[in-house]
Order: C-alpha cells, then sequence, then structure tokens
C-alpha cells in the first residue's frame, strides 16, 4: 500500500495561477503529494500539463496524482490516480493500473464506504464532504459527525483523508476522528500566499493532539 503524507494539495480551475504554476508553487512550498484537478480541460490538455508537472514534482520529492483520469495518468507516467463515484469504476481501473500507480476513491456515504471496503482495490480514499464546498458540482450532503464515525469504523484500515471545504481551524477536529490526513485545495491559495498556507495546515496537524470532539 502507498504511503501519503498528512496534506494532499489540489490544483483548481478559475485561478488567475495555471495548473502547472500551482504545481511548482505547491512544491516550492514542501507539498508531498499534489492532484492535478483540471475539471474543465480536456485528456490532451491534462496530458501536457502533467508531463510538465512531472519532473517539477520528482526533483521535489513530490508524488503526482491525476484526477479522474486513468489512461492520461498511465500514459504520462504519474504517480497515482483518484476517482470520483462518477468515474471508472475503481475495481475496472485496478485491473488496468495492475500495481504501477497508487489508486484512490471518493466516500460520501457508509455504503460507499461499504463498497471501498469489499473493492480491496484502494490505497487511500477521500471522505467527505466535511464543509460546504464550491471547488466540487453536484456536491453530497455534508456529513454529520455520525456519519464520520460510521464511515471510518467501515473502512477499517484503508486510510482516509477528509475532504471539502476544510480550513485549519478544522484540522484538530478531522485529527481527532481517526483521519489519516486532509486534502485540501482552495485554502491552499488564500490571499496568494501558498507557502504561509501550506505550513499553517501541516504545522496545525503537528502540534495538535487527538483531544478533539467534532461539533456541529
Amino acid at each position: 500500500m502507498s504511503t501519503f503524507p498528512v496534506v494532499q494539495c489540489l490544483t483548481m480551475d478559475g485561478l488567475a495561477l495555471p495548473h502547472e504554476a500551482q504545481v511548482r508553487a505547491l512544491c516550492d512550498a514542501g507539498a508531498e503529494s499534489v492532484q492535478l484537478r483540471m475539471k474543465s480541460a480536456g485528456d490532451e490538455a491534462v496530458a501536457a500539463v502533467a508531463s510538465a508537472c512531472l519532473p517539477v514534482c520528482r526533483d521535489a520529492g513530490c508524488r503526482l496524482i491525476i484526477n479522474d483520469r486513468v489512461h492520461v495518468a498511465l500514459r504520462v507516467g504519474a504517480d497515482g490516480v483518484h476517482l470520483g463515484k462518477r468515474d471508472m469504476p475503481w475495481e475496472e481501473a485496478a485491473a488496468l493500473i495492475d500495481g504501477r500507480l497508487s489508486l484512490g476513491g471518493t466516500v460520501n456515504s457508509v455504503a460507499d464506504a461499504e463498497r471501498a471496503a469489499a473493492s480491496g482495490v484502494l490505497d487511500y480514499v477521500g471522505v467527505g464532504p466535511f464543509r460546504f464546498t464550491h471547488t466540487k458540482q453536484n456536491l453530497a450532503a455534508v456529513l454529520t459527525p455520525e456519519d464520520w464515525r460510521a464511515i471510518l469504523t467501515t473502512l477499517g484500515s484503508i486510510p482516509a483523508y477528509a475532504i471539502g471545504g476544510i480550513g485549519v481551524a478544522d484540522v484538530a477536529a478531522i485529527r481527532a476522528l481517526g483521519c489519516a490526513g486532509i486534502a485540501v485545495c482552495s485554502q491552499l491559495y488564500r490571499a496568494g500566499a501558498i507557502q504561509e498556507n501550506y505550513d499553517n495546515f501541516t504545522d496545525v496537524w503537528n502540534h495538535t493532539g487527538a483531544v478533539f470532539e467534532l461539533e456541529r
């Protein structure tokens, strides 16, 4: 099973900073895992950006994960692929990958968690949403504390990363739930301070004990 850092960083559409520049800035900030998430681009555009980003990530010791597109991830030699619930079935993707890339999936409910556990092919899952977020279309219902506990119990040993509108103030509660880490998007780019924002997330995680309860 692949090992991931506690903060998984995602690129996003709609910024003045292009995706390739986002990846470079995240690598410069010390990111150890970056997911290239180009929802509005075609496969060729994603492949071109991914190919340009790979040397940057390699030099920085950062893993490059491709969102949604298994064939692109295989073609460019990325480190992994993350699949949402409307993308290629996890088992089909795992057969294509054949152990060459890590495989992540999205979980929004106990039923999803049951399917993830039964599949036996996922290296990690993104669980959420933790809060409402504008970066996700067709957003699933925000999970309650009871939902989180049931989902994490069902997942068993599969590492779970909280997703969805996460800010620095949420980190302690997420760690208290027993998540392996967090996946962060928009808050990394707040005020253009990528280095400071990334450092804040990692510092709070690393210096917070799991002593808080998630409240709504």
